[in-house]
């Protein structure tokens, strides 16, 4: 968790008053004071305002049973004023001070992009009542209200365009380097950034629950949560306190000098060494959103390195989530075209995933669009509507056969893809075939996992028919398939299989939600659901498996860093344990000699952040 910012400044404070005291000494010491006391008056000034409050929180942590490293640092002070060491207790009160110090501009440094998203999103929005439009608090827009958003304006709000043409730019929020087209019926995000030409929006969420106000919520609660590697670094500190405890009392035992137990304890202070952790971890998720990926749980960065398993959704995950209609099969006493337009006259009123398909297979075409009522869209029945006096549904094959057994006989043979039967009038009309086609990175992210990745399964887990699993699988060289799975029976073969080794889910749908949730990493494509995204540890903004991709290579980074920067500062520490120990080094060298380690470790730690030439290997 990040320090507070009072919390940043009274560090910040006492490190520069560390800073002053020091400089002082040493001044009245180079201009010949003779009295000691007056020599080290500034000494006693910071010892006394700032050691007295570090060792405070210090035992307040002792006596919470928190016995992390910086009590070393607790030790160091008190032992250095007892043994008249001031200048070497001064130099402990700016390490620990300056660390934490150190870690507050570290993390708000990393955190540059949650400010930056802060700062864009627009406080009013303008609202349109009949002719009239005023400017309204954003957290007053209601479901349905109409929305004018100006040339160059932030879209306030999620919603579809009623009225205008123009484009968007949404690359701060998709990763999509490219300017959106907008017409009527356009879906816009909020955080979207208007183009040229004045659009009016109808709000389709509260300002809370829009995407905006989702990826916000994601990114804080990533920052405040504290993830497993960091509570590593404190179980490092709890064996590595009572080790350099032991070689300082050694040190005095055997020497009889108590000066070489204070030196010890000063050059093992590794508090500021332990904070390259949540630097490292800051830094990554901060490089990870302007990736266009948001980490939610923080521990994904350092889980996902150590997964062997994946699992990978169907549609909108391997495959675009874009079916296009790829065959008509249609009755011998029907027009095709005058089925299409028809068809297409219902389908603009529904939210089908086939619906878009459909639409532009008429576009294509350049059928008529006609007149429509009586539209229903009942969960198992199909979608009806009339249409210049004409019924019109359009239904599965199974839902069909179970009301007119008759007409079976009169369907074509079930297609390898998705379906739907059309029926006018009561009557058989046509059988639509569709397909789903698999992303052009497919095959290669699948093909890479395993010498790249270190992955030892990959998997294809789909709600769908099996015909339509099975030809996406051999599309992008998946052997494992589970095809036609309920919800319930995703999550007991995603829960069976992270009982074997650890796994990362990719999924995008409301139904993927408990799979993700179950996974040890679950990665979600966000531009879908806020369901999905809440229950996965990361999400992608830009549907893209080069993005999970470069995920992957973060966490693997971060660790390596994190780590780096934890256990070489340790071991550079102990051997100037022992040096100290055998009396080559001094208290005050020794601190010296512990900050300049501290702060390499934290420089190195800050570099996970730096973008390497390249994130993907596939």
């Amino acid at each position: 968790m990040s320090p507070e910012p009072s919390q940043n400044r009274s560090q910040l404070i006492i490190a520069v008053l560390a800073v002053i005291a020091i400089v002082a000494h040493l001044a009245l010491w180079f201009s010949g004071l003779e009295s000691q006391h007056g020599v080290n008056a500034p000494l006693y000034i910071a010892l006394l305002f700032g050691g007295i409050p570090l060792v405070g929180e210090l035992l307040v942590k002792l006596f919470r049973g928190e016995f992390g490293s910086d009590l070393l640092a607790g030790i160091s002070i008190v032992t250095a004023v007892i043994l008249g060491e001031y200048l070497a207790g001064t130099l402990v009160v700016l390490m620990l001070s300056g660390g934490e110090a150190l870690e507050g501009y570290a993390v708000q440094s990393a955190s540059s992009v949650l400010q930056a998203l802060s700062k864009r999103m627009p406080s009013v929005a303008h609202r349109k009542t009949d002719s009239q439009v005023d400017d309204v608090p954003l957290d007053e827009l209601q479901v349905g209200d109409v929305v004018i958003v100006f040339p160059h304006e932030v879209c306030p709000i999620d919603g579809t365009v009623v009225d205008g043409h123009g484009v968007m730019d949404e690359s701060y929020l998709t990763g999509e380097p490219y300017m959106m087209s907008k017409t009527p019926g356009a879906a816009v995000l909020s955080g979207a950034i208007n183009g040229e030409s004045a659009l009016t929006i109808c709000a389709e969420k509260l300002a809370i629950d829009s995407r905006y106000a989702q990826i916000m919520k994601v990114m804080q609660s990533s920052q405040q949560q504290r993830p497993r590697i960091r509570r590593l670094g404190d179980q490092l500190g709890a064996y590595y306190t009572p080790i350099a405890v032991s070689i300082a009392i050694a040190a005095w035992v055997f020497s009889a000098d108590p000066i070489r137990f204070l030196a010890v304890l000063v050059v093992a202070t590794p508090c500021p060494l332990l904070i390259a952790i949540p630097v490292a971890i800051i830094g990554s998720i901060s490089l990870a959103a302007k990736r266009a990926i948001v980490i939610r749980d923080p521990s994904v960065l350092e889980k996902l390195d150590q997964c062997r398993t994946v699992i990978l959704d169907k549609t909108g995950t391997l495959t675009y989530g874009q079916p296009k209609l790829t065959q008509i099969s249609s009755a011998a006493d029907f027009d095709p075209n005058e089925v299409l337009s028809l068809v297409t006259s219902v389908e603009r009123y529904s939210k089908h995933p086939l619906s878009e398909a459909i639409m532009q297979a008429g576009k294509d075409r350049k059928v008529a669009t006609r007149e429509t009522s009586e539209i229903s869209e009942k969960p198992g029945q199909g979608l009806r509507g009339m249409v210049a006096g004409r019924s019109v549904q359009i239904t599965n094959r199974k839902s069909l056969i179970a009301e007119q057994p008759a007409v079976a006989s009169q369907l074509p043979p079930p297609s390898d893809g998705l379906e739907c039967v059309v029926l006018i009038d009561n009557r058989y009309a046509a059988t639509y075939g569709f397909r789903d086609e698999p992303r052009k990175e497919g095959a290669s992210f699948v093909q890479h996992l395993g010498p790249r990745h270190r992955i030892d399964r990959v998997m294809l887990l789909s709600g769908d028919r099996e015909a339509e699993v099975r030809y996406l699988a051999d599309r992008v060289g998946v052997s494992q398939i589970y095809a036609e799975k309920t919800p319930e029976e995703k999550l007991e073969i995603v829960r069976s299989e992270t009982a074997v080794a650890d796994t990362l889910f990719v999924g995008d749908g409301i139904n993927d939600a408990p799979a993700l949730m179950a996974a040890t990493v679950g990665i979600a494509f966000g531009q879908n659901s806020d369901v999905t995204t809440e229950a996965a540890g990361a999400v992608v903004l830009d549907s893209s498996l080069q993005k999970v991709d470069e995920l992957m290579h973060i966490s693997r980074r971060m660790r390596k860093i994190a780590l780096q920067s934890a256990v070489g500062g340790m071991a550079i520490s102990v051997i100037a344990m022992f040096i100290a120990a055998a009396g080559y080094l001094p208290p005050v060298a020794g601190a010296i000699t512990q900050e300049v380690i501290d702060v390499l470790a934290v420089v190195n730690a800050l570099r996970v952040a730096i973008p390497p030439e390249s994130l993907s290997d596939y």
